[in-house]
């Protein structure tokens, strides 16, 4: 359940509002107007909204006692006869939009702490806050509305767009932030590239001349590392998401609403196209294209360009159908050789 020390409710919330946030159809009207939290199947009560979106859970859906339930529509007919449903054919989306009217991001009081390190040289807009230890560094801009954590540091000439939460040890360098861009704690953004020639005394390290630029409402994980670019940037599109531990080395360019999931590695100036999925500790080569929609799957290993809307898995990814088929005659020939030994 959710902990009222931590996460602070909106409530009560009309049924009607409801519905209309998650775009969803009211089905099986019991009569309650308002609501006042959301919880899990096996916790829910009647006050409470939940959700069904995997058939896993079917169970739980059919013994919950919440008041309003997120569903599809062939689930209506298993639902309690206690329970109102918000009928729509992307429960979890719905489900996300009724969260956030319960919890919406509101923005912190303006404060700066005397803890602090900010540049007479720096420009801070209205509305921020600034926690204890943040260095905020020459020529700085920092727009309106924006959450700095404790310890973080902004460095010289980096600009921050509106309403752009950092967290706390964040810190960000040579980089162009967006609006609505949310930095979990510890990441790092903007440090040399992985970048050097060899030469028979060892090797030389190639001055990283480019940028970050995080477009507007990208979400960066926790100890996630973005490196700036040798000369061309390293580019984060629009409405990316990226999860915690994931390293994106030098020139990368991913484009937008792209999902990337942790411990993911993507070599430098690898190109991604719009709406990609890479499924936990993937591996990519550098100076590769992936085309628009790919999926990834876990711990796959990509060394050449991928055709939009492919689903590759594997080591070397290939077509998951493939590799399917591979891995099954595997083990098909590892059982006959376990049963004839």
């Amino acid at each position: 359940m959710v902990d009222k020390r931590f996460f602070h409710v909106s409530a009560p919330i009309p049924i009607t509002r409801l519905a209309d946030e998650a775009k969803a159809e009211i089905v099986n009207n019991t009569g309650a107007d308002h609501f006042e939290n959301v919880a899990p199947l096996k916790q829910a009560g009647p006050k409470d909204v939940s959700f069904l979106d995997n058939k896993k859970y079917v169970n739980q859906f059919e013994s919950t006692r919440a008041g309003a339930c997120v569903v599809k529509s062939e689930m209506v007919k298993r639902a309690p006869r206690e329970t109102t449903l918000l009928v729509t054919e992307n429960p979890y989306l719905g489900y996300a939009r009724i969260a956030q009217l319960f919890y919406p991001i509101t923005n912190q009081l303006p404060k700066t702490s005397d803890r602090g390190s900010i540049s007479q040289y720096a420009a801070i807009g209205a509305n921020v806050s600034i926690d204890s230890g943040a260095i905020i560094q020459d020529r700085s801009e920092i727009a309106n509305n924006c959450y700095i954590g404790a310890n973080a540091v902004i460095g010289e000439g980096c600009l921050i767009g509106a309403n752009t939460h950092i967290g706390a040890n964040v810190s960000i360098s040579h980089s162009i932030v967006g609006e609505h861009v949310t930095i979990f704690p510890g990441a790092s953004i903007g440090q040399d590239g992985f970048g050097f020639a060899i030469s028979p005394q060892g090797a030389v390290k190639v001055p990283q001349l480019g940028r970050v630029i995080i477009e507007n409402d990208v979400e960066i994980g926790a100890n996630t590392t973005i490196d700036r670019g040798s000369g061309p940037d390293t580019v984060i599109g629009a409405g990316t998401m990226i999860d915690n531990l994931v390293q994106i080395g030098h020139n990368v360019r991913i484009g937008e609403r792209c999902v990337i999931v942790a411990q993911v590695g993507i070599s430098g100036s690898t190109e991604i196209g719009n709406g990609v999925v890479i499924g936990g500790q993937a591996g990519f080569s550098g100076h590769i294209k992936i085309g628009n929609g790919v999926k990834v799957a876990a711990k796959s290993g990509v060394f050449r360009d991928v055709g939009a809307g492919s689903i590759v898995s594997g080591f070397p990814a290939k077509p998951q159908r493939q590799w399917l088929r591979e891995q099954i005659l595997i083990d098909q020939m590892t059982t006959k050789n376990v049963k004839t030994s």
